[in-house]
This record gives C-alpha cells, structure tokens and sequence, in this order.
C-alpha cells in the first residue's frame, strides 16, 4: 500500500502547520528529510529539514508513531513546519519527490484507520462533526460521539439481544420440556430493556439532528412589518436589505448564529400577501414553503393577532406585535 502525506491542519498563513505521513515508508521518508537521527516513537525532537540538494527547507518538530498504535494503525510521521504558505508547499513537494510516496486523498488517513480497525464508523462520523462544530452544543454532542458513547450503547444492545435469541433457542431446542418460567421471564424483562433503550435513541434523534444541523427559526408577516429589520438586530449587521417600500425582500435569507451554544439559522422571507404576482408571488410560494418546514415561527403583526390562514401556526410558535417603539 502507498505512503500517503498531506497537510493535515488548516490551509492558509498559520504560527504552524502539520504534515502527516502515514505508511510503511513514513519513517523512511522523513529520515530523508531530516538531519540527524530519528527520534524513538512519541517523543518529539527539533530538526531541520533538507531538500534533494541540500538546502533547507525549515525547522520543524519531528514526532513519530510506530504500528499499530497510531491514527491510522500505520506508521506516521508529523511535521510541525512553520506555517506560512510556501515553507508548507516546499516541504510537500519535496516528500511528492520520494520513492513510494504520494499526496493523500481526501479523507483517506480516516479511511486507512476505519480499514485497520483504529475507528468505526460512528466514531468517524463523530470526527467529521467535531472537525465542523461551530457552537458549544456541536462540540459537546461530537465528542460524544468520537469517544465512544454509541459504541457502548450499541455494544449493550448487541449483547441484550445475544441472550434474547440464547433464550429462544434453548426454548426451541428443548421443545418438548419447555421453557422454565424463570428464563421467559429473563427473556422478557431484557427484551423491555432493550425496547425501552431503543425508543428512547429515537426521541433523542430530532434533537440531535437540530444540534448538528441548526435550529431554523422562520420569520413571517406581512409585507413591510419589520422582518429584515428585526433579522438585523439579531444578527447584529446589516444581514437584509430594509425599506420603506413593501416588498422589498424577494428571496429567502438566511443568517446563522449562536443562541446560548446552540446552532440556529435565523430566516427572512418575503411578506405573506395573497394578492401577490409574478416575482412577488414566487417570493411569497418559497416563504409559506420554507416557513412550514422550519422548527419555529415567529409571526409579527401589527395588532399581535395571527390570522393568515396560508400559513397555521402551532403551539410553540411566537406571535408578536411588530413596530411595538412607534
């Protein structure tokens, strides 16, 4: 199998940058690299980094990992460089110029791990999550996720139902005899257990969904009722167009923000107005649209009464009085 490299932090200026090199020749191919020896595994040690002809290329801090105990369950090399953008382009092209080795795939140092059984793949999808948590419920429900709270749970399932299925067939298998009631009864009080795990995993399944996605929060009203401008206030900037003039929003917007370490996406949609045509009233089709699927409506009006019936409200919905200040 190649041996893979690529920048495994952030792209762009830095104070560092990371290259990871993972494979049978990562420990080859930095010693290429490097003046001086090799470090033991898991110890790191300042080098400085050659090219093909000698010049430097930088100092880095070399850190290595043996098989199997490393991300990928291969052998890896890192190289913390300096991170501007060229010092990082010259190394990589220098480690692109070494026998058996190549730039990596995207995600493929994950993929190596997931084949050589260093993660599964719900802690991979959790990796992915943590990599993207932008609020502090994202990052919470993430590293849940990356250290193994699902694998338990659903090792617990597994070996429920592994005694559930040994107490069926130990009743098939000694038909004649009978199943003792004590064992129907263990059968059916782990079979409870089970159900009652499971539905619970699925209550928590929109929740968690809502973290990892973003609560969407639909303003809706009539035209020139204040929507763009309060979606501006919230934001804290100039997210919308405002005026006088109704109509004025034709599309929908969507802003994102943090409300309390929760993900929500704030959206401003064109007026509500059954008299609408043309572009307006494929404005106001993608409003109702939009606004049916979202998780929250905060309707304003003018007199905080909701009467559209285009669009019914529900029981958590918030229906306010707009331009309450004039």
């Amino acid at each position: 199998m190649d041996t893979i490299f690529a920048l495994s932090s952030g792209r762009g200026k830095a104070g560092l940058a990371v290259i990871r090199i993972s494979g049978e020749r990562a420990h080859v191919a930095v010693d290429v690299l490097c003046d001086g020896a090799l470090p033991p595994p898991r110890r790191a040690a300042l080098r400085l980094l050659r090219d093909p002809t000698g010049e430097i290329l930088d100092e880095a801090l070399l850190l290595l990992f043996a098989e199997p105990a490393s991300y990928t369950g291969e052998d890896i090399a890192e190289l913390h460089i300096h991170g501007g953008v060229a010092t990082s382009r010259a190394v990589l092209e220098t480690l692109g110029q070494i026998e058996g080795l190549r730039g990596a795939e995207p995600g493929e140092f994950t993929l190596r791990a997931l084949e050589n059984g260093r993660l599964g793949l719900d802690r991979i999808e959790g990796l992915g999550d943590l990599i993207d948590a932008e609020t502090e419920a994202q990052r919470k429900q993430a590293l849940r996720i990356f250290g193994g709270e699902l694998t338990r749970k659903t090792e617990a399932w597994r070996t429920d139902l592994t005694q559930i299925i040994g107490l069926i067939e130990a009743g098939i298998d000694f038909a004649d005899e009978g199943i003792p009631p004590a064992s129907r009864k263990q059968a059916e009080t782990v079979l409870d257990r089970l159900s009652a795990a499971l539905d619970a995993e699925l209550t928590g399944v929109a929740a968690a969904e809502r973290i990892r996605d973003g609560f969407e929060i639909a303003i809706i009203g009539p035209p020139n009722v204040g929507k763009s401008t309060l979606l501006n206030c919230l934001a804290g900037r100039d997210a919308a167009i405002t005026s006088s003039l109704a109509g004025t929003t034709r599309d929908v917007i969507e802003v994102r923000m943090e409300i309390n370490g929760l993900p929500a996406i704030m959206l401003d949609m064109a007026g509500i107005t059954p008299s609408a045509t043309g572009v307006e009233k494929m404005g106001v089709d993608r409003a109702l649209a939009r606004a049916a699927a979202a998780d929250l409506r905060v309707a304003l009006t003018e007199d905080g009464q909701w009467r559209d019936d285009a669009l019914p409200l529900v029981e958590d919905d918030l229906v306010l009085r707009a331009k309450a200040d004039l």
